[in-house]
């Protein structure tokens, strides 16, 4: 905890140009594209708010998988990524950061492409999907740790987790190979 309340971006009036802004419900509701990119108020969890965006992409794919073709998942998560672009690009100019913590449409699209590709699997081999996703989108290794700081904007915040998503798909492929 900073000892300078005014080092602390929850502290900082939404008024102070150039200031981040902080993401509430409130700021959520005020725009349906916050509602979207902070994952429908996943993205607000106290702590390990990219765990609970990844959580809703899980539960989200295990509720629709059995109205949705493997097509159709793949227009969708199509055209997740690309609405994605411009949705997490809003929020995140307008929280006044470059990929806020709240921000977890990009985990959600990314755990629908794992899910899908690795598909059909059981209950264990969607949570080890989820916990291979987990680990590579918050430790970011390399490469993903240089997508994430050199793109910027709406691209940068989805392209990280894609990278994330492949290197998912490539160590279950590996297991899968050696089991």
């Amino acid at each position: 905890m900073p000892t300078n309340p005014s080092l602390d971006p929850a502290s900082v009036s939404p008024n102070t140009p150039g200031a981040p802004r902080r993401a509430t419900a409130r700021f959520m509701l005020s725009h349906p594209l916050h509602l979207i990119s902070l994952g429908f108020g996943s993205g607000l969890a106290p702590f390990a708010p990219g765990t609970f965006g990844t959580l809703l992409g899980w539960a989200s794919f295990a509720a629709f998988s059995h109205y949705l073709t493997v097509i159709e998942w793949g227009v969708l998560i199509a055209v997740g990524f690309f609405a994605g672009i411009v949705i997490c690009g809003f929020t995140a100019k307008k929280l006044g950061t470059d990929d806020p913590s709240p921000v977890v449409w990009d985990e959600i699209v990314a755990m629908w492409l794992v899910l899908l590709l690795v598909s059909p699997v059981s209950f264990s081999g969607q949570l080890g999907a989820f916990l291979v996703f987990r680990f590579f989108d918050a430790l970011k290794p390399p490469p993903i740790r240089y997508f994430d700081r050199k793109l910027k904007g709406g691209f940068g915040i989805m392209f990280d987790d894609l990278v994330a998503a492949f290197f998912t798909l490539l160590v279950i492929a590996l297991w899968r190979m050696w089991a």
